[in-house]
């Protein structure tokens, strides 16, 4: 088998907070003077219900660590070391979800917040060579129109070069605020040219997958595995071209599914679905990008499954032609490269 760390890739689901090592975690816990939860720092990834119970238990670990997240040091330390760790697995292309709202009154503002991080992330891809882009996030939690101050934010830093805004996402609890109630961000967004990213169909079935649909337009659906419960629904999902952004290790923590053979994997690529495989918060599911193509291993797919897997998550990116050209002839060479167990050397 290929060492799946050098199989070049695309990372479209890694949100800013849950992508913090843990030594940082705890280093800048010590900075400010707060005590972490032992769940947040043990070697046991989180595993909890999904039930509204369940989202509180791992919403209240989120919460923790973003608390430490209070200085633009900070700020840069997360983004420097989430690129730095998509380049040792073989990501080529990085888009970092952020939402600049809890930093901001650290910062001096929501500007600052999202510029401090795009500034990082401009110089985190220089030393790297990995691609980013930044998907700017709101929460169903809040106010809608709290989704559209965000959204002319992510507009007015707007770009196809790296450290630039390329998408518009909608995170937190699927059971939370009104979908309809925030097409009008999208909308703003979708205008300006940036790629429509919200989550569903992670924590709610097909209803609420079709209600995303409807009202966001997405791009990209972040999670959508419930979509494999109904095939209408996922026939029209692939006939849409929306991609999937595929979390396996999150709904294994968040009780989507009791285990990681479960998560319907093979049905959404039998029925012709785009995946890209995501590890969406390693801080608390334990589990990073090349851990997911793991499990896909895991579920059965051969190298070719795999590779056509990597060249899905850099097609469904935003990144400029040259960076898909590039990466997607490094999954060609991935392939035709010798597998280790054949025995012949490559030959």
């Amino acid at each position: 088998m290929r060492d799946l760390a050098l199989l070049p890739k695309a990372h479209l689901h890694l949100h800013f907070t849950g992508s913090m090592r843990i030594p940082t975690l705890v280093e800048l816990a010590r900075e400010a003077g707060v005590r972490l939860p032992d769940a947040l720092v043990d070697d046991e990834p989180l595993r909890v219900p999904s039930d509204a119970r369940g989202w509180f238990r791992f919403q209240r670990l989120y919460d923790a660590a973003r608390a430490v997240v209070r200085s633009e040091g900070a700020m840069r330390r997360i983004v420097r070391e989430a690129v730095e760790d998509d380049a040792a697995e073989g990501s080529g292309r990085l888009e970092l979800q952020v939402d600049p709202t809890s930093y901001a009154p650290f910062v001096g503002g929501l500007t600052p917040a999202l510029e401090i991080v795009l500034d990082e992330a401009r110089r985190a891809a220089a030393a790297t060579g990995v691609d980013v882009g930044l998907v700017v996030a709101a929460s169903r939690t809040r106010h809608p129109l709290d989704a559209r101050t965000l959204a002319r934010l992510a507009v007015r830093h707007a770009g196809d070069g790296p450290g630039e805004v390329v998408g518009f996402g909608l995170s937190n609890d699927e059971r939370r605020g009104v979908t309809a109630d925030f097409a009008p961000a999208f909308a703003l967004a979708r205008r300006a040219g940036l790629a429509s990213v919200p989550h569903g169909g992670e924590l709610l079935g097909p209803a609420h997958v079709e209600d995303v649909l409807e009202h966001l337009a997405p791009d990209r659906l972040g999670h959508g595995v419930r979509t494999a419960e109904d095939p209408h629904l996922l026939e029209h999902v692939v006939a849409q071209g929306v991609a999937l952004e595929v979390c396996p290790a999150s709904n294994v923590s968040l009780g989507v599914y009791p285990d990681e053979g479960d998560v319907p994997l093979r049905t959404l690529l039998g029925a012709g679905a785009t995946v890209a495989l995501g590890a969406d918060d390693p801080l608390l599911f334990r589990s990073r990008l090349v851990d997911q193509y793991a499990i896909a291993r895991a579920q059965g797919l051969d190298d070719a499954a795999l590779a056509d897997l990597a060249r899905g998550s850099v097609r469904a990116s935003r990144a400029s032609e040259a960076v898909r050209r590039r990466l997607l002839a490094g999954v060609d060479a991935w392939l035709a490269g010798p597998d280790p167990d054949d025995g012949t050397g490559g030959r």
